[in-house]
C-alpha cells in the first residue's frame, strides 16, 4: 500500500481540543496539524526520529536555531529529537519542545490505526514570534506532508 496525505489543516483557528490537550503550552497562538494514511507499523517515536533524526539537518538548524531563535540541545540523546527535548510521551503519541527568547513549540507525533499526524503548535512570548512565524508558516505547511512521506519511506526502508 502507498501512502496518502489525508489533510493539511492549515492554520487550526480555535485550537483543537486533541491538540490542546497534548500541548505543554498553556497560551497556544498558532496550530497546524497534518495527517497521512499508511500502513507502516512504527510507534509515535519512531515516526519522530524518522521525520526529523536525531540531529537537524542544516535547512533545519537554519530554520529553527537561525530564525526562529530556538535552543536545541546540542547533543544527541534518547530524550531528544533533532535537539528538541522530548517533552511527553504516550501510547499513541510524542510531544516535542523547544523555545526561543520571543516563542514556544510543540511538535506532536500522533499515531491511530493507519494514521500519522504532526500537529505543529506555538506560543508567541514577545512580538518576534509574531512578525517571523506567519510568513514562515506558509513554508512549514507546503514541507510537512513531504516530510511525512520521507519518513514513511524511511520506516518501510528499515524492514
Amino acid at each position: 500500500m502507498g501512502t496518502t496525505v489525508l489533510s493539511t489543516t492549515g492554520v487550526l483557528r480555535g485550537v483543537t481540543a486533541s491538540a490542546r490537550a497534548l500541548s505543554s503550552l498553556p497560551d497556544i497562538g498558532y496550530a497546524d496539524r497534518c495527517t497521512m494514511v499508511t500502513d507502516v507499523d512504527a510507534t509515535p517515536e519512531q515516526w519522530a526520529r524518522a521525520m526529523f533524526g536525531d540531529v537537524p539537518s542544516a535547512a533545519e538548524r537554519f530554520i529553527w536555531r537561525g530564525l526562529l531563535g530556538l535552543r536545541l540541545a546540542p547533543v544527541p540523546s534518547p530524550d531528544t529529537v533533532a535537539g528538541w527535548r522530548v517533552g511527553g510521551r504516550g501510547e499513541d503519541w510524542i510531544r516535542l519542545e523547544a523555545a526561543s527568547w520571543s516563542l514556544r513549540g510543540n511538535l506532536v507525533v500522533r499515531t491511530a490505526g493507519r494514521r500519522v499526524s504532526l500537529t505543529t503548535c506555538l506560543q508567541y512570548d514577545r512580538w518576534w514570534g509574531r512578525v517571523v512565524w506567519p510568513p514562515l508558516s506558509a513554508v512549514h505547511r507546503h514541507l510537512v506532508p513531504t516530510v511525512l512521506r520521507d519518513a514513511d519511506r524511511r520506516l518501510r526502508a528499515r524492514d
